[in-house]
């Protein structure tokens, strides 16, 4: 057994030393120096769950910021990504994870169809596992049908069903939905469902966890089994989506996108001169801001379409894009979509001020 470290202070200067040694590491794509800085914290006495949620974790999320503050490639972020993951298979090799104990049913994990930001879940089925619970993982982008139909067959004491981008929510509350019905309580987690899990209480999970931590607390307290074969309609949850305003954009998302680049080569003459690559990389942009409007319909939340709008706006300015390439985006949606109140309502509040700032019409930038 490895003996802990000798005091807080030197526990957090063996996890600090990892923590920018594997920074630079990943950031080199050095796989076999990010090994050893994990290692010689390891050797030094921290614990694998302290390595993994102080280490791995927050690098982790250090990668994604970077790749947003657009210092990171989507190339560099992958293959940082892909050398955690390696590097915790590495360590269950390393550091032998806890017998289960006795009275612990096994706890299913797995992503929300469609969502293939894994290394959270990973993370969370080691802590898991060095905490004395049997686990399924059942890894990335788990199909919801596939996924039912395996609790069904294992019956396990709980699902821990991860999502990272907002998007995947509809696709969440199903999974939901389909394993309670299934007699199987659904412990929810991950960016999707907010910070403070409010997106997880708005679909009727059993439970929410901000971290691996806090997911194991939730299931040392016990989940209640739920009534197998008791199946809840969508808009017993969720009644606003009685209006069909979800249905209707998310139905005819492609459309939008076709009518609105259309549009943009109207507004915006310099399209007309963009390159194939340019014109992709516009249309997946636009199809972003419709999916995140339909997820924002969905939830009846303005502040999840506003918030989106927000982060857009600072990755767009950290690669050297004007703010203002949004707007004639949200008009012509507002435009396309004039017979659904709630969609104009959300795209008002988007043209109103929530690309951090007041943002002027007809291409009109307030931030210059």
């Amino acid at each position: 057994m490895i003996d802990p470290p000798t005091s807080a202070g030197g526990r957090d200067a063996v996890l600090l030393r990892a923590r920018e040694g594997l920074w630079r590491s990943v950031r080199s794509r050095d796989e076999h120096a990010a090994a050893a800085a994990v290692f010689a914290a390891l050797d030094d006495g921290a614990g694998a769950e302290d390595v993994l949620l102080e280490v791995i974790a927050p690098v982790q999320h250090k990668v994604g910021t970077e790749w947003a503050a657009d210092r990171l490639t989507v190339a560099q972020e992958h293959a940082a990504t892909a050398i955690q993951d390696r590097i915790i298979t590495a360590m269950a090799d390393r550091v032998p994870v806890t017998r289960p104990r006795g009275g612990r049913g096994t706890v299913a994990v797995a992503c929300v169809d469609g969502d293939w930001h894994v290394l959270p879940t990973r993370i969370l089925a080691e802590v898991l596992r060095h905490r004395g619970y049997p686990v399924d993982f059942l890894g990335a982008q788990v199909p919801t049908s596939r996924l039912i139909a395996h609790l069904h067959r294992t019956a396990p004491a709980a699902l821990a069903l991860s999502s990272s981008l907002p998007t995947h929510l509809p696709g969440a509350h199903t999974a939901i939905s389909a394993a309670q019905a299934a007699g199987v309580p659904v412990l929810a987690g991950g960016a999707a469902f907010g910070a403070d899990g409010r997106y997880a209480r708005l679909l009727g999970a059993d439970g929410w966890a901000p971290d691996a931590r806090g997911a194991t607390a939730v299931l040392d307290g016990g989940l209640p089994r739920p009534h197998a074969g008791a199946v809840r309609q969508t808009v017993e949850d969720l009644p606003h989506l009685a209006d069909q305003e979800y249905t209707l954009v998310s139905r005819s998302r492609r459309q939008l996108v076709r009518n609105t680049m259309a549009g943009l080569e109207e507004r915006v003459p310099a399209m007309r001169t963009y390159t194939a690559a340019q014109r992709e990389h516009t249309a997946e942009d636009v199809l972003h801001v419709v999916d995140f409007l339909a997820t924002a319909l969905y939830t009846d939340d303005a502040l999840l379409f506003t918030g989106f709008l927000h982060w857009t706006g600072d990755v767009l300015r950290a690669r050297g894009v004007p703010v203002r390439v949004l707007v004639p985006c949200l008009e012509l949606l507002q435009d396309d979509l004039k017979d659904l109140p709630r969609a104009r309502g959300f795209l008002a509040l988007g043209l109103a001020g929530a690309l951090d700032g007041p943002v002027a019409r007809n291409g009109s930038p307030a931030d210059g």
